[in-house]
């Protein structure tokens, strides 16, 4: 039997090497853009054509490369930030894996225009697919231009997998915004399609933000600062006051690379404990400054992944530096001495420590092993609930001996088998209606009830384009994120169709002079918030399920001022009617049960 195990082509290993290091347009603006900050640069232009798919340009006034360099740059595992192994635990530079230049190569036409300051001639080298084109002499200025075009042209499945144009530009100058925050002394340039988006000149952080984020943001930062022998933290929280219902705009930077941390994210969101409102995350940029041996970054090939060796300790000084910041500024309300306050620092997450103690009030009470009972062994259980499908039912108890318990498909009756002579019902908690039917008891969530009865209505208005409008007596301004601009720009009929009425007034505010009926004033720049996270978060083609996202989005947000209401009995009859009369009064437009059936099986074998 002959030999199977062969070496894989160097343009083969490049393409799978891609798969990780290259997922995307804004993967590529990354490693390029960072290598510009390594060389140097003080001045660094991005250039976009049709959302990175035509072509992404990068053009710097850094030290430049030599012709060998220029050439070596291309090749796997080759770079000038490391010589040893030793070297990944003090590295301080962005780049140093030495993949990044083969991997995009091999799925692009690359060109490369570089000079050093003391050559006479720069270097011109053109790539397609791996395969080197032309080598070159030029005259040029000094620094790097560098234009890969065709992304992903010679892999026509992994280009299908891009999104829509709106959704990549999104990813792109998430990419700018993060390492234009990072590096405030480097001059940036954005253009799109020929059109100049940002013009950033050198200046300090908060200038910074204010240029990026809106002139709104001036008012909203408070300055944040600590400095221990183990890290230092320096950079700006916003004030509780201004927090939005999206997470967006919230950035570590470790050593001034952006990372992605949710346990660093939780120090800072139990430093603003009793500060916010259910369900806002406040804004914050800061930079934690550590020694390199303390950290590894080597964890993941797009370096937003980090480890500390004593994470516990960078959460309680980032916790501590956040509410120190909070109560400098007068930001943080008296303590109540009345209420138990938790100074625990909680474990990674996954761990099983738990990190809220019950109180003593509690297990003093008589009944608490009746209550233990009731509850043993709920937490095995738990993972396996959550691997089933929305549309599963949950299963209360494991023995097939069991009564069945709780019903949850819905389709097994109608409105008119609700509607019986006897109908009665009532409001639990002010969350749920409960109706005696011939079954059982029928619980109906009013909260995800109104979401489907609102997501038809807004489908209907967006399908039909004809949404009904309230027009307002003063108009009200709403301010949009100048990154999230190009996203609304593209979904401006939409927002028209649901029955807003607005018009630009400067940059990035609008005018509203009309709202959708039913919708509140107040409500009106978390609604459009809102529609704008909904799509950024989606994975599906945006495009394709565009109104679907965006009446998602709006009937979630609607109808979460039903979560705790009280109904009168009308309105009770309302709810019910028209959820039967709605698409799907099965699930919510979240693929959430909207109702239970408790069973009269269930019912005697609970008091049995």
């Amino acid at each position: 039997m002959r030999d199977i195990i062969q070496l894989l082509p160097d343009a083969i290993a490049n393409q799978i090497a891609a798969g990780e290091v290259v997922q995307r347009p804004s993967s590529v603006v990354k490693e390029l853009m960072e290598n510009s900050i390594d060389a140097g640069a003080s001045t660094i232009q991005l250039i976009i054509k049709d959302a990175g798919k035509g072509s992404i340009q990068v053009i710097d006034d850094g030290q430049g490369m030599s012709e060998t360099d220029a050439r070596m740059c291309f090749e796997r595992h080759a770079t000038s930030k490391i010589r040893k192994a030793e070297d990944l635990f003090t590295i301080k530079t962005m780049g140093f894996r030495g993949e990044a230049m083969a991997s995009i190569s091999s799925v692009a036409q690359v060109e490369l225009k570089t000079k050093r300051a003391e050559d006479e001639l720069g270097t011109l080298i053109k790539i397609d697919a791996s395969i080197l084109k032309s080598q070159e002499l030029i005259q040029c200025t000094k620094g790097t231009s560098i234009i890969i075009r065709n992304l992903f042209y010679n892999i026509p499945a992994r280009r299908n997998f891009l999104k829509s144009n709106p959704v990549e530009i999104r990813h792109i100058l998430d990419e700018f915004q993060r390492i234009s925050l990072a590096n405030p002394s480097i001059k940036f340039s954005f253009i799109q399609n020929d059109q100049e988006t940002y013009s950033l000149p050198p200046e300090k952080l908060g200038k910074r933000i204010v240029d990026l984020f809106g002139k709104s943001y001036r008012e909203q930062l408070a300055a944040c600062e600590e400095d221990t022998s183990y890290v230092s933290i320096k950079g700006y929280v916003g004030k509780p006051e201004h927090a939005k219902k999206t997470r967006g705009e919230q950035f570590f930077f470790v050593n001034n690379r952006f990372i992605k941390n949710s346990y660093l994210n939780h120090a800072v969101m139990t430093a603003y404990e009793r500060l916010l409102v259910d369900g806002a995350f406040p804004f914050y940029v800061l930079f934690l400054n550590i020694d390199p041996a303390h950290i590894d970054i080597n964890v993941h090939p797009t370096k937003t992944e980090i480890k500390f060796d004593d994470e516990r300790s960078i959460y309680a000084i980032v916790q501590a530096a956040v509410r120190k910041t909070l109560s400098i500024n007068n930001l943080i309300p008296s303590l109540d001495f009345e209420t138990n306050v938790n100074f625990n620092v909680p474990t990674t997450f996954g761990s099983s420590q738990r990190t809220h103690e019950k109180s003593d009030v509690f297990k003093a009470r008589p009944t608490q092993d009746a209550w233990k009972k009731l509850y043993e062994g709920m937490d095995n259980n738990i993972s396996a609930f959550e691997q089933q499908s929305p549309r599963q039912s949950m299963k209360i108890f494991d023995s097939t001996d069991e009564p069945k318990t709780i019903q949850s498909k819905a389709n097994d009756w109608n409105y008119d088998s609700v509607k019986t002579p006897n109908f009665q019902v009532i409001q639990v908690l002010q969350k749920y209606l409960a109706i005696h039917i011939t079954d059982g008891l029928l619980l109906i969530d009013q909260k995800k009830a109104y979401q489907r009865i609102l997501y038809d209505q807004f489908m209907d208005h967006l399908n039909r384009k004809n949404g009904a409008s309230q027009q307002l007596l003063f108009p009200i301004t709403i301010q949009i994120n100048p990154v999230d601009h190009v996203l609304f720009e593209e979904i401006t009929q939409e927002i028209k169709d649901l029955g807003f009425r607005m018009e630009m007034d400067s940059e990035h505010n609008f005018q509203v002079q009309g709202i959708p009926s039913g919708v509140l004033e107040e409500d009106c720049q978390l609604l459009i918030e809102s529609i704008l996270e909904q799509i950024k978060n989606e994975n599906v083609d945006f495009a394709s399920h565009r109104n679907e996202k965006i009446a998602q989005a709006m009937a979630n947000k609607t109808a979460s001022k039903f979560t705790q209401k009280k109904l009168s009995y009308e309105e009770m009859n309302a709810l019910i009617g028209q959820l039967f009369a709605s698409s799907n009064p099965n699930f919510s437009p979240n693929g959430e049960e909207i109702s239970k059936l408790l069973t009269e099986d269930y019912l005697i074998h609970l008091f049995s």
